[in-house]
């Protein structure tokens, strides 16, 4: 098992020359337009996200074209913001990292645009980065001596993909959901019971007042012996039982039908990361995405991981949600080991997992 600074684990896992100077990161995958500026050795010297959750709440969720529109007027000015908090010029940049997908086709293509027009004016290496791999390099950037190999949970609006990440960085799958995301169910759950969007922070909010064993919801694939997930069944559930009521919730109400929805996700997500744990024979977890800033499951890890003797990394909660600080970093790595375009015109966006 490896452990030790992030400058380190790059250098063991170096297939040639390690960039010197600090990196610009840049995220456009879905609704936050970020750039961030992060140094060799895993220093954040900035790290800038500008939300549009303003923007598409009044739809209930995110509007592509929307999407795409805010980040072409907005990322020159959070990367000029970058490089101000970080107190660095265009010179001092030894490469530039972007996020090449999985996203949504428009914001990727702002995101790629602007980083390969500045990598062929900078004369800078030009490092696509995929948005998963950045989620999971996000742990290591609030805890850099975690070790390796780890089971990695990565749980957003998008994506729940369960991944066993080995001493070079490379990584496995082990398990994804077969439909929805939990952080897509925490969404429409939310917009269900009216508490608007983005919808996972909301049901956080009124969970921590409600009764989590009011109401028995389902637990996708719990019983599986695989690793995979589903919150389809769950998100159905749900519905079924609001119209059965046929009338309004009143507020205690709906605290408890949130409670109750958030500890069906949450047991399964739980259950299946140790599960994972076991199989792999590694005793090392790592939860990233922006579901794992819900405060009920970061509970549950820690108990459980304590419990089991499981060692665990919660990233801090500004690198649970998307941010560009994780695509440096995980720029850095990819660098490293040599697993890079060379050329940026052969960066192009992937939109699948």
């Amino acid at each position: 098992m490896t452990t030790g600074s992030i400058s380190e684990l790059m250098t063991e896992a170096s297939r040639g020359p390690l960039l010197k100077g600090p990196i610009l990161g840049i995220e456009t995958s879905c609704d936050e337009t970020a750039a961030a500026v992060v140094t060799p050795d895993g220093r954040v010297l900035s790290n800038v996200v500008a939300s549009q959750s303003a923007l598409h709440e009044r739809f209930g969720g995110i509007v592509p074209e929307l999407a795409a529109r805010a980040h072409l007027e907005t990322l020159p000015l959070v990367v000029v913001q970058a490089l101000t908090e970080a107190d660095i010029t265009w010179d001092g940049l030894s490469a530039l990292a972007v996020t090449q997908g999985p996203g949504l086709a428009g914001a990727l293509l702002v995101g790629l645009t602007y980083a390969k027009a500045l990598a062929y004016a900078l004369d800078r290496p030009l490092i696509g980065v995929s948005h998963l791999e950045g989620h999971i390099t996000s742990a290591w950037l609030g805890d850099p001596d975690f070790p390796r190999p780890a089971v990695v949970l990565v749980v957003s609006g998008g994506h729940t993909h369960l991944y066993r990440l080995n001493e070079d960085w490379s990584t496995e799958l082990l398990g994804h959901t077969l439909d929805d995301a939990a952080g897509e169910a925490f969404d429409k759950a939310a917009q269900m019971l009216g508490l608007g969007y983005p919808g996972g922070p909301a049901i956080d909010r009124m969970a921590q007042h409600g009764n989590p064993e009011a109401i028995r919801f389902t637990r996708g694939c719990i019983k599986r012996k695989d690793l995979h997930f589903s919150f389809s069944g769950l998100k159905t559930a749900l519905l079924y039982y609001l119209q059965d009521r046929g009338g309004p919730c009143t507020e205690q109400e709906t605290k408890d039908i949130a409670a109750s929805f958030q500890e069906a996700v949450v047991d399964v997500l739980v259950k299946k990361s140790f599960d994972a744990v076991r199989s792999t024979n590694v005793p090392a977890l790592a939860v990233v995405g922006g579901v794992s800033a819900n405060s009920w499951l970061r509970a549950r890890l820690q108990a459980e991981a304590a419990r089991q003797g499981v060692a665990l990394a919660l990233p801090p909660m500004q690198y649970c949600t998307d941010n560009a600080a994780m695509i440096a970093l995980a720029g850095f790595i990819t660098y490293s080991r040599g697993t890079w375009a060379h050329d940026p015109d052969d960066v192009k966006a992937t939109l699948e997992v």
